[in-house]
């Protein structure tokens, strides 16, 4: 029923029940309610007092978090400041964690209420200080809280001498021990590094360090150096593997081969990047770790499913990175795709929120730790629980595996792509040179110049791909070309081995692309050849020109890379000649630049000599038909395959290999001799070109199978010795075999290792590790390789069968010693470590510790029942740690009871009461307790004997008004406890029981009335034996008992069968003790005593008669009754129900007698269903509901404004505050929207909205704050928009210095610098003033004047003139800019008077303008004003016209003409005012017109 409205800010969906609570607090006043609110500034808690803020109230809140302090100790001020807002004004206080700020010359608050700032101030800082201060702002509405912090960094002159922080200690150390204050520093900062926060005090007492917070402090700065010194080792990239530590330089490998790379280079930083980088960018959650509750001592996990492999992840808790230790477990799944973190052993301390960051993405959640409900006796540590709290319910393997197979899909996907489209090209191809072939044309091959021409355009365009950057040098005749074409293999051939590996996502084979762009540049070179043949003979002289090849005469350019060496080939050309020169030439120029991955250029110059004398046609045709390599992401096609070693490239066949050496050495030939020729023909020299024609066929590109991939590659495995170990990959095909190796060495199947193959899975399983079995596995299927590390580690173990002994509880008595021991294996050395409830265990006269190389024993002497608890035994080595856990259970006598005994009865007969158990068992259950009592007064105690083990006991040997104690005992099968001694008990004392509740009429019939009752709650300290039920008929005051004479009502409830038909009764009860009947009960209401009416039938013609906002009408028609089927109604009742509630809520709490009814206070806008519902003595009828619902609001009206004169134009002075107010009629109740240059008002303009009327209201106006303003009402019905245009203006500043000019006789040009406000306001113009000699008045010459400057005509000579320039705007007029005095003196000469003999003369003359019209760009909604000058006798007849349209009528404009000055004024432009203007000047003599064009910008 009440509901927030939809205006309010706050959260929609409350419960019924919670918004009944809200409900009865805003009814009550109770500010219980409290709502907590996020303010926009971090850090800043805010509590809304009341659910819904009056308008024009706010709750109180900071502009800005208070600044935190870092100074030294000693520092003579710190000053924290706050600025608050909030209505009514807030009062701000200020507090700190750890102590007062009581101390009014140390701290001080101070307001500055020119800045609105809280200020606290703090003198003289020392240690002390160091704390969390609170800014607290309060008002009647709400809190707000903002905390700051105040951090010394330093207090001693040199901080890292520790020793200062050491004080005396009760142990007497050895005077060669005191001496080592480093090491014994090492330690102390060790053990706090390793140690949780419990255990800081405790620490520093061992070591007897006195000033804990230096020690946070310093802890602090320690624990962040740590961290940059592992950030630091990570980025210092991969190393070398080695069996100990995991082979960490090939997980750039193991990520890799999750997205199908096979071969990436381990110590590639290019490839690193790359992977990195695209790895980190595309990952995303597929599972986000979810909010985690756990028990005390229970292990929580956080689990997560990334969308793509990522070998590592940061875990962050309570913004600290958490690494692997013996509190936190990091573990990823062979596939990358799960990460997960155990935090073992849950404390309190561990609660708070924990987050993971893959890549550049993140999520957190929360980890809860519930306290321990249960704990164990004696506040003796409960032991470790073996349960795991998970955070999500989902089978995150199941989404590892599908997400899995997502990625293959999509890798296959992009491998078909990239596929086709190289098919597509390859038949583009294929077709162009096979239609080349049925003409028979023949191309010519350019000479040995040329071809390197040729070449070195091939290899330009080709690094231009790589690198926009580099360019070959023009003009260049040494061979550094030639070296760096060289020296980039290596590192270009790494490069597209890692881009066509990396198929994943936006990494995969680019050779389709590769081909597109060859074929655009062939395409390119063919329309060009002819012009770049003849651009080349003539501009010989120029050696680094830009060179291009022709395609028709060379062919398809293959590009094919070999680990360092490039080899540049093209189809069709001639057998080498001069094949001697050429190896002559080709061997310096290796010996010079190449690089060869086999340290040996003679090898590489044999196999040069060997291909030259082959012919390079039958090589060429050879090479074609067995099918060409796809083309790399350069345009470098892979001449070895993967995982093919520079050795066997050296092995490949002559057919093959020569013919690639052979294009190679003569491509470099060919460059040399172009070089050679460049320079002859720079000198004078030309050569003539030689051609030739082509004697090959162009052959086919065959598509080759991109072949078979690694779906996931191998994975570093640590194994145990003695255990198995298993190393799984999967190709992408079945029928594909591989083989293992291990470091180099082939592995076959024997008593050690088993390989098998499972579909497309190969498996190699290492039976039982041994230590030898450490190192580099390989495995290699066509060409195709993937390696891992296996580490073969011998952690601890415990031996099975000492282990299973060791956990058994022991169990001992009380000065007995506990023996706890166990046997272990593994790599030494081994440390031991055991701990008693997670603290370690020293040696001392009661602890012994016995440490052997094979097994560990704990003596624990004289035990006593503070030992109980669990007990933990640690190995750690260098391959890992281990531990296991038992429990020590010491017995003991338990200890007394606890009381205080309360009583539950007393009574003259009896006395009982109950206490609780002991606190301590003593580890056996209780079995009985031993009672002894005492009569107060007397010296001996009576034994009462033994009761079982309920700690509760009935006396009833009693004496009415005696007082006794008590003694009690608890007996476990240890032994019998302290007694425990009650406190003075009476019996017999007289109490007698309160009234109970008025009785109820359940039943009424014409002999019987059924009556029930609630017993009384105050019983007089003894139970309640019966009742006493009296009745009294209508109009009589003598009360009768019903009960039977001498008997009490055992139960709470009777029937009264002792009554007359008709006649109407009251009923009261009275309860009774064991002292006696206690006050009876209020009389209940008046039953008459006859047989039940039947209910009332429903209502008829139930309807809405009026509705609003707050509430709505009903109005209905009594029931019929029918006599022995319905009843007469004798009251009705009307209930209501939200739409979105399933509970009925009653309007009426008494039925009322009326047939209509108004619902009210009702929320605006709500939907609500209402039912009416008939009642009489015989019970309700069936409710009567309406077919619909209702809706709170009136009828539906579209939203109009009111208001009739509101303005359009509103001019403000700069600082005053823009005040517009809107009244409006709309139902239901509409959204308003204030826009400003149909942009939303900016927050510092308030709007207040409420009932028929909204308000903008700007406190301080700026200029800034000019434009349109607009609103926007707008409901179910319709909407009604309004706009008003608000203009931010000041008096404007004089304009400039004024200068006088005469440019013709008669005339002075007025020109003056503008006025520093004229870029400022558009609408400012100019006025011009004259003051003549012979008048001594001021006279406007010119107004609107929009430039800075204006000729003044009629200057009579001799007389002076002054000029004043004024800048006016909408608010007002400037002060006078002065111009110097114009005029100079007439000399006088004799009057002459000559008469003109007198001439008639023809004045009349068709019109002329003499000044026409100017074209106009006017901003919208602004005045524009258009002038010209006509001149005509007999006076020209003016009319004005747009768009063809006459205007003299149009009321819309302001026409005036003046003296043949014709004007035309716009008052407020808008669309429609666009177009042509035309003004015509017509008398009888002739017509003449001038136009213009009238622009509207935005």
């Amino acid at each position: 029923m009440w509901k927030r409205p939809s205006g309010s800010g706050g959260r929609q969906a409350f419960s019924l029940v919670h918004r009944y609570i809200q409900h009865f607090n805003e009814v009550s006043g109770n500010k219980s309610a409290a709502i907590r609110r996020r303010s926009k500034i971090p850090g800043v808690t805010i509590t809304q007092y009341v659910p819904h803020l009056p308008e024009g109230k706010m709750h109180p809140d900071f502009q800005c978090k208070v600044t935190p302090v870092n100074v030294k100790e000693g520092h003579v001020l710190v000053v924290f400041k706050a600025v608050v807002v909030g209505e009514p004004k807030p009062k701000v206080t200020w507090s700190r964690i750890k102590g007062t700020i009581s101390d009014k010359e140390k701290y001080k608050n101070k307001y500055d209420e020119a800045t609105g700032e809280h200020i606290l101030e703090i003198l003289n800082v020392s240690a002390e200080d160091d704390d969390t201060y609170k800014c607290i702002a309060v008002n009647e509405f709400g809190k707000a809280v903002c905390t700051t912090a105040l951090h010394l960094k330093e207090v001693l002159t040199n901080p890292s001498d520790f020793r200062k922080l050491l004080r005396k200690t009760k142990v007497n150390y050895d005077e060669n021990q005191t001496g080592n204050y480093e090491a014994e520093e090492d330690r102390f900062w060790s053990a706090m590094l390793k140690a949780d926060k419990k255990d800081y005090r405790r620490i520093c007492d061992e070591f007897g360090v006195s000033d804990i917070n230096l020690v946070m402090r310093k802890l602090e700065e320690k624990r962040r150096a740590q961290k940059v010194r592992v950030m630091s080792s990570d980025e210092d990239g991969p190393q070398s593997p080695s069996p100990r530590t995991g082979g960490k330089s090939n997980e750039f490998n193991r990520s890799m081969d999750q997205f199908g790379t096979e071969h990436a280079e381990p110590h590639s930083e290019d490839n690193a990047f790359l992977s990195t980088q695209h790895l980190k960018s595309n990952v995303d959650f597929v599972v986000k770790i979810q909010e985690v509750k756990a028990q005390e001592r229970e292990d929580a996990l956080f689990e997560c499913v990334l969308t793509q492999p990522l070998p590592r992840v940061t875990w962050k808790g309570k913004n600290c990175v958490l690494e692997e230790s013996d509190k936190y477990s990091i573990s990823v799944s062979d596939h990358k795709l799960i990460h997960r973190l155990l935090i073992k052993d849950c404390m309190l301390l561990d609660k708070g929120i924990y987050s993971i960051q893959a890549g550049t993405v993140s999520c957190s959640t929360l980890l809860f730790v519930e306290d321990d409900q249960d704990p164990a006796p004696g506040g003796i540590m409960k032991p470790r629980k073996s349960t795991v709290a998970r955070g999500t319910s989902a089978d995150i393997e199941e989404l590892a595996k599908e997400q899995q197979i997502k990625n293959q899909k999509e890798i296959e996907r992009i491998l078909a792509v990239a596929k086709a489209k190289q098919l597509k090209q390859q038949r583009k191809r294929e077709n162009k040179h096979t239609k080349k072939a049925k003409d028979g044309r023949q191309s010519s091959v350019t000479n040995v110049a040329d071809g390197s021409e040729a070449a070195t355009g091939q290899t330009q365009q080709t690094d231009k791909k790589k690198d926009k950057n580099k360019r070959p040098r023009e003009g260049s005749t040494n061979t550094s070309d030639e070296t760096g074409e060289h020296d980039g293999v290596r590192e270009n051939n790494r490069k597209n081995t890692t881009q066509d590996q990396c198929i994943n996502g936006d990494i995969y084979d680019s050779s389709s692309e590769y081909s597109q762009s060859s074929e655009e540049s062939e395409t390119e070179s063919e329309s060009e050849s002819e012009s770049e043949s003849e651009s080349r003979s003539e501009s010989g002289s120029e050696s680094g020109s830009k060179l291009k090849f022709e395609d028709e005469s060379i062919g398809t350019n293959k590009v094919d890379s070999c680990e360092d060496d490039e080899i540049c080939e093209e189809e069709g050309e001639d057998d080498f000649e001069n094949s001697a020169a050429t190896d002559k030439n080709l061997s310096k120029s290796n010996k010079k630049n190449a690089v060869f991955e086999d340290g040996n250029p003679e090898k590489y110059k044999k196999k040069v000599k060997t291909a030259s004398k082959k012919g390079s046609s039958k090589k060429t045709k050879k090479k074609n038909q067995q099918g060409t390599q796809a083309p790399g992401p350069d345009g470098l096609g892979d001449i070895v395959e993967d995982g093919e070693e520079p050795d066997q490239l050296l092995s490949t066949t002559d057919s093959e290999h020569g013919q690639k050496l052979q294009a190679s050495a003569q491509g470099v030939i060919s460059k040399k001799e172009g070089t050679k020729k460049q320079r002859e023909k720079g000198n004078g020299t030309s050569t003539s070109r030689s051609k030739r024609k082509r004697r090959v066929q162009l052959i086919e590109d065959v598509v080759i199978d991109p072949g078979v991939h690694f779906i996931w590659g191998l994975s570093d495995v640590n194994a145990v010795i003695g255990a198995s170990a298993e190393l799984t990959c999967k190709l992408s095909r079945e029928d594909c075999e591989g083989a293992w190796f291990r470091d180099g060495k082939k592995i076959s199947d024997d008593a050690n290792f088993k390989t098998w193959k499972d579909g497309v899975i190969h498996t190699l399983v290492i039976t039982k590790c041994e230590e030898e079995h450490s190192g580099k596995y390989r495995f290699e299927a066509d060409g195709r390789k993937t390696e891992a590390m296996v580490n073969v580690k011998d952690p601890p173990r415990f031996v099975a069968e000492d282990l299973e002994a060791f956990t058994k509880p022991v169990t001992i008595k009380v000065g007995h010693s506990a023996v706890f021991k166990v046997a272990f294996v593994g790599h030494h050395p081994i440390k031991i470590h055991w701990y008693r409830e997670e603290e370690e265990l020293q040696e001392d006269a009661n602890l012994k510790i016995e440490r052997a190389s094979s097994h560990s024993r704990l003596l624990l002497i004289r035990c006593q029942r503070k030992d109980t608890g669990e007990i933990k035994i640690k190995l750690k080595n260098e391959d890992g740690f281990t531990e296991s856990f038992s429990q020590l259970i010491v017995l003991d006598k338990p200890t007394c009871p606890l009381g205080p005994a309360e009583v539950i009865e007393s009574s003259p007969i009896c006395i009982e009461f109950k206490w609780r158990p002991p606190k301590d068992d003593g580890g056996s259950p209780v079995t009985n307790y031993i009672l002894e009592r005492q009569q107060v007064g007397r010296n001996t105690w009576k034994k009462l004997g033994e009761v079982p083990g309920v700690p509760c006991y009935r006396d009833t040997d009693v004496e009415h008004g005696r007082k006794y104690c008590y003694r009690i005992r608890a007996v476990t099968a240890e032994g019998v406890s302290e007694l425990l001694e009650t406190d003075d008990m009476q019996a017999g004392t007289l109490a007698f029981p309160g009234p109970p509740a008025p009785p109820k009429i359940t039943d009424a019939y014409d002999d019987c009335i059924n009556l029930e009752w609630v017993a009384p709650k105050k019983t007089g300290g003894s139970r309640i034996v019966g009742y006493i039920l009296e009745k009294r008929k209508k109009g009589s005051n003598l009360w009768s008992v019903v009960n039977p004479s001498g008997e009490l009502i055992k139960e709470k409830k009777y029937s009264v069968k002792d009554v007359v038909s008709g006649l109407e009764y009251e009923f009261r009860v009275a309860a009774v003790n064991l002292s006696g009947p206690g006050e009876s009960s209020y009389s209940s209401e008046f039953v008459c005593a006859r047989d039940p009416k039947m209910p009332p039938g429903r209502v008829i013609g139930l309807k809405v008669t009026e509705t609003s906002y707050t509430h709505f009408a009903l109005t209905w028609t009594k029931p019929e009754e029918r006599e022995g089927i319905r009843d007469e109604a004798k009251g009705y009742f009307v209930e209501i129900r939200n739409a979105e509630s399933s509970e009925w809520s009653r309007c009426n709490s008494t039925p009322m007698i009326t047939t209509s009814y108004s619902v009210k206070g009702l929320r605006s806008m709500n939907l609500y269903w209402v039912r009416v519902i008939a009642v009489n003595d015989g019970g309700e009828s069936a409710p009567e509901e309406l077919p619909n619902f209702v809706m709170s609001m009136p009828l539906p009206v579209r939203p109009k404004f009111t208001n009739q004169k509101m303005k359009s134009f509103i001019v403000v002075r700069a600082g005053n505050s823009v005040r517009i107010t809107v009244n409006f009629e709309a139902s239901p109740r509409p959204d308003i929207m204030w826009m400003k240059d149909n942009v939303p008002v900016a927050k510092r303009v308030t709007v207040s909205n409420c009932d028929g009327s909204s308000q903008l209201l700007i406190p301080s106006s700026e200029r800034s704050d000019s434009g349109i303003y607009s609103i926007l009402v707008k409901n179910l019905v319709g909407q009604e928009t309004f706009s008003t245009e608000v203009r931010v203006t000041d008096d404007p500043k004089p304009p400039g210095p004024v200068e006088l000019e005469e440019n013709v006789p008669g005339t002075v040009t007025v020109v003056w610098e503008p006025s520093p406000d004229e870029k400022r306001d558009d609408r400012l113009h100019y006025t011009v003033s004259k003051l003549d000699s012979t008048k001594h008045t001021w006279s406007t010459v010119a107004d609107r004047l929009f430039n800075n400057r204006f000729t003044v005509c009629n200057i009579m000579q001799g007389r002076e003139y002054h000029f004043r320039v004024y800048a006016k705007n909408d608010m007002g007029i400037s002060a006078p800019s002065e111009s110097p005095t114009w005029g100079r003196e007439k000399k006088r000469e004799k009057f002459v008077l000559s008469l003109p003999s007198r001439k008639n003369c023809d004045l009349q003359c068709a019109p002329t303008f003499i000044v026409p019209l100017k074209l106009h760009t006017a901003p919208k909604g602004y005045e524009c004003y258009m002038s010209c000058a006509v001149t005509g006798n007999p006076k020209p007849r003016i009319t004005w016209y747009r768009n063809n349209i006459s205007l003299n009528t149009n009321t819309n404009y302001y026409i005036s003409n003046t003296c043949g000055v014709c004007s035309m004024l716009i008052l407020q432009v808008g669309p429609k005012d666009m177009g042509e203007f035309v003004i015509t000047a017509e008398n009888a003599l002739g017509r003449a017109q001038s136009s213009t064009v009238l622009c509207i910008r935005e």
